[in-house]
């Protein structure tokens, strides 16, 4: 056995022994072993056999490698016993969306920006280390999930690390605060979820009223800033775009005078880095509506800490795998104002459910509410159920009410108009016992209520289609598998354990071979 696969089943030991909650010593009693062996196997010192693995993997209660040649290497996937209610209370984690906003925002500031209880996730892995690279230092405090940047004196973007800024699409967002730096600079072609085309040339089109030219050739970006015009300014956004509207706001930031975005996204992450911008100094109008008007000052060095707003998707997904495991559970600090429309869908299927009282998220502006399922039968909707800007349904929501349509009578009509792909990818439940027909590339049919079944599945490559398929298997009595899970790692924290905390059981492993 290579030193390389030592290492690896050895960091996978660890790993697997901080999710079962015991110490080295813990492990060692559990083995019949010394803590130094246990120390030894962790840091790949040790040969184990087939044996020595089964014993782990029992002490464990966990499959840690399955020990057969995959094309998917060292991926992580997920070993589902399904078919168990659920139960308890669960909080929501900061917004995937927002952080990402606000870790490009960073670059505005001269100063320590400090983001508290920023979601660590494989998304934001990427952005820190394109940062990293760049001459940012970045670090976690002991302890906690806050997250500490330090910008250098300059920054050095011939150092960028091209890999992880083509495995996030988030590397477009760096074109609005890299304006105000450089008078020519390039970005890697962005990447991230393969959702089909999904054009940058709105975000291009906003950004040349502050100067910038920007060049698609060679896999790269060129960009270059031909002055910024006069003060004051007026654009319309050709998109109501999450990230074309933080794009957008970002460049005006540091924009001498007063610039007015109309058709803006009033939606949550682009709230939340309004709320940051503010405390740069920044003066934002309008927030929460279409037309924002930004103030911009020509530099910012201030030491500024902010905390993101709770994430409204992943309460959605917490909701979604409430309905479909049949289960009564609590969804601590979701954020109300950004699932008021999903909710009224839902109550319009049958769906039962209680609300707190409206309480603050750490930002001090974000309004949360806890929500409790109660289940009990739904029917499917009478209109279809479609996206809209907010505050209409989040298409980042929709794919959740194909799998909640697979648990109502009748049905029901999802159509995904946004983007080219991604209905597509909700007929993989029928391999876990749905009944999803598709249309076209941007509407499915879903009938129920179904049956689940367990199954072995790839995980669709986009980031909510892989969660919907993963909570279906929380529902399919038996061992189901979803292979290669990175997209969901990309948006979720510790997802598996939060469920097992709920009375699911997710058990991650990888392939070793």
């Amino acid at each position: 056995m290579s030193d390389d696969y030592l290492a690896r089943i050895g960091t996978t030991i660890k790993e697997a022994r901080h999710r079962a909650g015991l110490s080295q010593a813990d492990l060692a009693t559990k083995l019949e072993t010394s803590q130094s062996a246990v120390a030894r196997i962790e840091a790949g010192g040790q040969n184990l056999t087939l044996d020595s693995l089964a014993r782990i993997s029992e002490a464990l209660d966990t499959e840690l490698v399955a020990l057969t040649r995959t094309s998917s290497g060292g991926a992580v996937h997920l070993k589902v016993e399904g078919g168990r209610r659920l139960s308890g209370a669960i909080d929501v984690k900061t917004s995937k969306n927002a952080a990402v906003a606000l870790l490009c925002a960073s670059l505005l500031n001269k100063g320590t920006t400090t983001l508290r209880n920023l979601a660590r996730i494989e998304e934001v892995n990427r952005i820190l280390e394109v940062l990293d690279s760049i001459g940012v230092k970045t670090r976690w405090l002991p302890g906690s999930s806050d997250l500490e940047i330090i910008p250098p004196e300059r920054i050095n973007l011939d150092a960028m690390d091209e890999e992880a800024a083509r495995r996030t699409r988030t590397v477009i967002m760096f074109l609005g605060p890299l304006l105000h730096e450089f008078d020519s600079f390039r970005l890697p072609y962005a990447g991230g979820c393969d959702l089909g085309t999904r054009t940058v040339e709105p975000h291009m089109t906003s950004l040349t009223h502050f100067g910038l030219d920007v060049e698609a050739t060679h896999g790269w970006y060129e960009a270059k800033v031909v002055g910024q015009g006069s003060q004051d300014k007026t654009f319309v956004l050709t998109e109501r775009g999450d990230t074309v509207t933080e794009n957008a706001l970002m460049a005006a930031a540091r924009h001498p005078g007063r610039t007015t975005i109309r058709n803006a996204s009033p939606n949550y992450m682009v709230q939340d880095l309004c709320f940051f911008l503010e405390k740069l100094g920044v003066r934002v109008e309008g927030i929460g509506t279409t037309t924002l008007v930004v103030t911009g000052v020509s530099e910012i060095d201030v030491d500024v800490e902010y905390s993101p707003s709770e994430d409204p998707i992943e309460a959605m997904s917490l909701i979604a795998a409430a309905v479909v495991t049949k289960s009564e559970i609590t969804i601590c600090r979701s954020p109300i104002e950004f699932l008021e429309i999903e909710l009224a869908t839902l109550t319009g299927m049958g769906m039962q459910y209680s609300l707190s009282e409206e309480y603050l998220a750490h930002n001090g502006r974000t309004r949360l509410v806890d929500i409790t399922t109660h289940p009990g039968p739904l029917k499917a909707s009478i209109d279809k159920i479609h996206p809209m800007p907010f505050p209409g349904l989040n298409i980042d929501n929709l794919p959740f009410f194909a799998l909640i349509a697979s648990c109502a009578e009748g049905t029901t009509t999802i159509h995904d108009w946004v983007y080219d792909n991604r209905a597509i990818y909700l007929t993989e439940l029928n391999k876990i016992g749905g009944r999803v027909t598709l249309m076209d590339p941007h509407r499915v049919l879903v009938e129920g209520p179904v049956r689940w079944r367990a199954n072995e599945v790839t995980c669709p490559p986009a980031l909510r289609p892989g969660v919907v398929v993963l909570l279906a298997m929380l529902a399919a009595p038996g061992t189901s598998y979803l292979r290669n899970v990175y997209v969901i790692n990309r948006g979720y924290e510790d997802l598996a354990e939060r469920l097992n905390a709920l009375g699911a059981s997710v058990q991650p492993f990888r392939d070793i071979g």
